[in-house]
C-alpha cells in the first residue's frame, strides 16, 4: 500500500448494503476501513475490519486513526450505518428515540467531524451519507417517523457542509434508497415490499453501490441527493 492510493471509511459495513460498498470501493481500487459493531477480520490486506460501535466518539477516533496509520489519508467518507424501527409515532419508546438517534445522528456527527480535517489536508474529499426516500415521500403505515426525523436531518445537512466545504475541494451528497433486497427482510415479504415502488420491485444492493460510485466520480456534483428508489420519491402511485 502506497499513500497514493485513495482510502474510504464505511460504517455499517458488515451486512447488506455496507458490505456491497466495500466490494464495490475494493474493486474501484480503494483501500477501505469498515466499521460496523461486530465485524470481522478481514483476510483482505486492503480492507481493515475496525469493530464498534459508530455512536461513540473514541469508536470514531478509533477508525478515523486506523485509516491514517494504515494508509495514511482519508478521500471518502461513507455514512452508512444506520438502524430502523417501525413503529406509530405514539408508540416509540424513549430507548427506540435514543437509539435511532445515536446510530443515525450521533455516528454521522462524530466520524464525519473527525474525518474531515484530514479531508482538508488535501484539499480533496467525498463525504455520502445513505438516507431513504421517505424523507421525501412518506409512505401511509409505514411508522417510519424517526427515520424520517434522523435520515431527514442527514439529507439537510447534506446540503449545507455541501456548501460550508466547497471552496475546500470537499464534496458531500447523499444517496436515498427504496426498500432494498437485503436479508433483513423476509422473502415472504418481498411481495408486499415489492409493491411499495412504482417499478414493482425492491432494490438489489448493487444498485445503491452503483450510485454512490457514480457520484464518486462526478466531480461535478455537491449537495446532490440521488435517489435510488424504484420512483417513490416521485410522487403517489
Amino acid at each position: 500500500m502506497t499513500h497514493a492510493q485513495k482510502v474510504v471509511i464505511v460504517t455499517g459495513a458488515s451486512q447488506g448494503i455496507g458490505a456491497g460498498i466495500v466490494k464495490g470501493y475494493r474493486d474501484a481500487g480503494y483501500a477501505v476501513v469498515a466499521n460496523s459493531r461486530f465485524i470481522q477480520k478481514s483476510g483482505d490486506p486492503g480492507v481493515i475490519a475496525v469493530p464498534g460501535d459508530i455512536g461513540e466518539r473514541t469508536i470514531a477516533e478509533a477508525v478515523v486513526n486506523t485509516a491514517i496509520e494504515h494508509f495514511g489519508r482519508i478521500d471518502t467518507l461513507v455514512n452508512n450505518a444506520g438502524i430502523f424501527i417501525g413503529k406509530p409515532f405514539a408508540a416509540f419508546t424513549t430507548d427506540d428515540y435514543r437509539n435511532v438517534l445515536h446510530v443515525n445522528l450521533d455516528g454521522f456527527f462524530h466520524i464525519t467531524q473527525l474525518a474531515i480535517p484530514h479531508m482538508l489536508t488535501w484539499n480533496s474529499g467525498h463525504i455520502v451519507q445513505i438516507t431513504t426516500a421517505m424523507v421525501h415521500q412518506p409512505i401511509a403505515g409505514a411508522g417510519a417517523s424517526l427515520a424520517a426525523l434522523t435520515k431527514g436531518g442527514l439529507d439537510a445537512v447534506t446540503r449545507a457542509l455541501a456548501i460550508e466545504y466547497a471552496k475546500d475541494g470537499i464534496r458531500v451528497n447523499a444517496v436515498a434508497p427504496g426498500i432494498i433486497k437485503t436479508p433483513m427482510h423476509a422473502p415472504d415479504t418481498h411481495e408486499f415490499l415489492s409493491s411499495l415502488h412504482p417499478l414493482g420491485r425492491m432494490g438489489e444492493v448493487h444498485e445503491i453501490v452503483d450510485a454512490i460510485l457514480y457520484l464518486e466520480k462526478a466531480g461535478f456534483v455537491t449537495g446532490e441527493t440521488l435517489h435510488v428508489d424504484g420512483g417513490q420519491h416521485a410522487g403517489r402511485w
